[in-house]
């Protein structure tokens, strides 16, 4: 069974971006509102930090932090987002581990990932943390490689029928495996747009009062198609990039899980996704959480 293999996600965005108040990104990676008067829709549009990803190229520089974290390991750039964040391959005689590596922003945090990560291990398959740390402008985070590629690996964008059945699979089993009792992590939907008041993002008034909640569950936070791994046989093995899990209506991650479906494999794919997770649609929970998702 492969390591966790990250690859090009160029079509790892969403095709709706929610149209807010302009904001600029400040020095350190968080966001603050601008002041100047609403523009036009189109001058409005935000683009959610680490939403767009690519694989970097080849030569990209190692930061001392990273290089000193690795020690004499290979390194390999493999996963670029939007914050110029850089994750890192490590390959020495103990095996594969990965480093994350980039500035700190307001949305999540390596920090809460790392959190997240060790609290969900004893349930269901994520990386097991290795380090974490932060300085006064960048953050990194080092975990060891699961087994499987992510969900957008060439093999896998080949064979859209059996990746949409892995990730329904896996995220019913996310959230039939991850338990609400004790869990110390929200992701509701004031959580949601208090943290995105933090941003300078004002969400639109029709989306602060959420659907009643179908079922309560610890979602992923970030159910997107890369964040799953995928064997060789199709069946899921795990989930990565947890920074946000944490408890809400299970229709929050199914919704996005659908949207990503049109991303990396192109329309078609929103039936069998559910179908896979075991749910009928329900229209209402979608269209909301689909439109809360670009709107935060």
């Amino acid at each position: 069974m492969s390591e966790t293999v990250f690859t090009p996600a160029s079509t790892y965005r969403p095709k709706e971006v929610a149209q807010q108040a302009d904001h600029s990104r400040v020095p350190g990676g968080s966001y603050e509102a601008s002041r100047a008067a609403p523009t036009s829709s189109r001058d409005q549009i935000l683009k959610r930090e680490n939403r767009c990803m690519a694989i970097p190229a080849a030569d990209v520089p190692v930061p001392a932090r990273v290089r000193a974290l690795a020690g004499a390991a290979t390194l390999d750039p493999v996963w670029r987002n939007n914050l110029g964040g850089v994750t890192f391959r490590a390959t020495d005689a103990d095996g594969i581990r990965y480093v994350k590596w980039g500035l700190r922003n307001a949305e999540t945090s390596m920090r809460a990932e790392a959190e997240r990560l060790r609290w969900a291990a004893p349930f269901t398959p994520v990386p097991p943390v290795l380090d974490e740390g932060r300085d006064a402008t960048h953050e990194w985070l080092v975990t060891a490689g699961v087994p499987g590629l992510s969900a957008v690996d060439p093999r896998w964008i080949a064979e859209p029928a059996r990746a949409v059945q892995a990730l329904g699979r896996g995220l019913r089993a996310l959230h039939d495996a991850l338990p609400v009792v004790g869990c110390p992590f929200s992701w509701s939907v004031p959580e949601r747009i208090a943290n995105a008041a933090v941003r300078g993002i004002r969400v639109p008034d029709d989306l602060r009062v959420s659907p009643p909640i179908d079922r309560l569950v610890v979602c992923h936070g970030d159910a997107c198609a890369p964040n799953t791994l995928i064997d060789d046989d199709g069946a899921w093995t795990g989930h990565v990039d947890l920074g946000a899990l944490g408890l809400g209506d299970r229709w929050a991650d199914i919704a996005v899980a659908a949207m990503s479906t049109e991303w990396n494999y192109g329309p078609g794919w929103h039936d069998a996704l559910l179908d896979a997770y075991g749910v009928a649609p329900d229209a209402t929970r979608l269209a909301f959480y689909r439109q809360l998702w670009n709107a935060t």
